[in-house]
């Protein structure tokens, strides 16, 4: 649904696995953690009911090869980094790892998802809102190329999770119509994009008005070098669920 690759996309994937091997044989063995645990459907995971009923609703029946593997983890409060190829299911698992978490009784934005583009932002927000049904989630979108004003009105007034692109959100923070005070959750989504696009000095900036103890997600078809730096950064222990090629099966990418 949400995470097309980009059109004209240069992606090799044999070369990137033998770079990425290199990578974290060299530097990344003692950062990352593992997750082994796989569940095989939604009912096994200890999600709410009603965040049940929206994933079910939603047309989900089994979790795909990423969901099995990706979103207890992410509800369990750890740093997450997933990697799989377009259309596996990465941006439900994430949404569904942030709408188990959130406190609806507080309606202040405890999560914040940036993407690289106002079309995947707005994507994302609907996949949330349509797994979130049940459960009464307030979700803004906040991209560029929207009224300004119409984002200060929606924000003041309350809301779970933003969504947004990297330019009007960090605008918002500068602004404090975005409160950063409460969120516990930040999600970098088709994050290669991200960091192709120029934008991680901005990103950096938006990671340093948030809490010091946020958990941190990520979403991703590669991991390239300046991923590898961001996550340095930014994650602690962060488990990496890298779903490779030959576990995809016809079925799970349809």
């Amino acid at each position: 649904m949400a995470g097309l690759e980009p059109e004209g996309s240069q992606f090799d994937g044999r070369q990137y696995d033998t770079k990425m091997n290199e990578l974290l044989s060299a530097d990344g063995q003692d950062f990352f953690t593992s997750y082994d645990e796989v569940y095989d459907s939604f009912d096994s995971m200890g999600l709410q009911e009603n965040l049940l009923r929206g994933i079910y609703a939603c047309g989900f029946e089994k979790p795909s090869a990423i969901q099995q593997r990706g979103i207890v983890p992410f509800i369990k409060g750890l740093d997450v980094i997933q990697q799989a190829q377009s259309g596996t299911g990465k941006t439900a698992t994430f949404c569904s790892g942030i709408l188990q978490q959130l406190d609806y009784g507080l309606v202040e934005c405890q999560a914040l998802v940036l993407a690289p583009t106002c079309v995947l932002a707005q994507q994302i927000e609907k996949v949330m809102r349509a797994l979130g049904e049940f459960l009464g989630v307030k979700v803004h979108a906040c991209v560029g190329g929207t009224s300004v004003r119409e984002d200060k009105r929606i924000l003041l007034s309350g809301v779970h999770v933003v969504v947004g692109t990297v330019g009007r959100v960090f605008d918002m923070l500068k602004r404090q119509s975005l409160r950063p005070g409460y969120i516990k959750m930040f999600v970098l989504d088709d994050a290669d994009e991200l960091l192709s696009h120029g934008f991680k000095d901005q990103i950096y900036d938006i990671f340093q008005l948030l809490p010091s103890k946020v958990q941190v997600g990520l979403s991703s078809v590669t991991m390239p070098p300046k991923g590898l730096e961001i996550t340095r950064k930014f994650m602690n222990k962060p488990v990496r669920i890298l779903v490779k090629r030959d576990e995809l099966t016809l079925e799970g990418i349809i």
